[in-house]
């Protein structure tokens, strides 16, 4: 038996469960704080599994579609219902909250989208799945500041706006640059160093809004000039 070969996938099968049980902390378990936790663990396992499946040579068909069956669970659903349980607690009197689960059909039409383009090899076209999970982390942990500060109903409104525009930019054609293993020269890498820096500095002042900043901080940083190789 080969075990080499299941290594990512095993992997990815951690990715799949830290979704789950992210899922569980939130509904069941009254702990959001643990599932955030539990979505940012299945983000390392997602950005190791390829790497590892790369290296040891051993990527397949298989494992590229049960990688995408776990990122639409960890990175749509998990933290779909980290936002649908916090605007709950809003009390906003209707149930418009359940639209934030909108971003899981087009998590799940991005990744569909991902596995059939040819351009995406070292770079992205549109939000990738994992970003769209870590913004939300931030905005699930800044619902009750922004309850207090705007009212139970405008902050139900901006969610939902900001639910159709995550949406969009995950099925967009926007070139985002990724942080894929290549032979580019660190000249070429400096949006990814900024982000870096941009990353601990918020997460440092901000907390898990840090998630949200950064993300932010992705989308503008892609929308500058990139240097020629970071094209998709």
């Amino acid at each position: 038996m080969n075990i080499k070969k299941h290594i990512p996938n095993m992997l990815t099968a951690g990715n799949l469960l830290s979704g789950v049980l992210a899922i569980v902390f939130t509904l069941y378990a009254g702990r959001p704080d643990i599932a955030m936790w539990l979505i940012v663990l299945s983000a390392v396992f997602d950005f190791f599994d390829g790497m590892v499946a790369r290296l040891l040579g051993v990527s397949s068909p298989i494992g590229k579609d049960l990688d995408s069956l776990a990122d639409v669970v960890s990175f749509g659903l998990a933290p779909a219902t980290l936002v649908f349980r916090g605007l709950e607690g809003l009390d906003a009197g209707n149930y418009l909250n359940y639209g934030v689960f909108i971003v899981v059909a087009f998590a799940a039409l991005r990744l569909a989208k991902f596995n059939n383009d040819t351009r995406q090899s070292t770079s992205f076209l549109g939000l990738p799945v994992p970003s769209n999970a870590l913004f939300w982390i931030g905005a699930a942990a800044a619902i009750p500041s922004f309850g207090l500060s705007i009212g139970a109903s405008a902050t139900l409104i901006t969610y939902l706006v900001l639910t159709l525009v995550l949406s969009l930019l995950m099925v967009s054609e926007l070139p985002m640059f990724s942080f894929k293993l290549s032979k580019e020269p660190l000249s070429h890498k400096w949006p990814q160093l900024v982000l870096i820096v941009v990353a601990v500095g918020s997460v440092v002042w901000l907390g898990w809004f840090g998630c949200s900043v950064t993300i932010i901080a992705y989308l503008l940083l892609s929308l500058l000039p990139q240097q020629k190789g970071e094209k998709a």
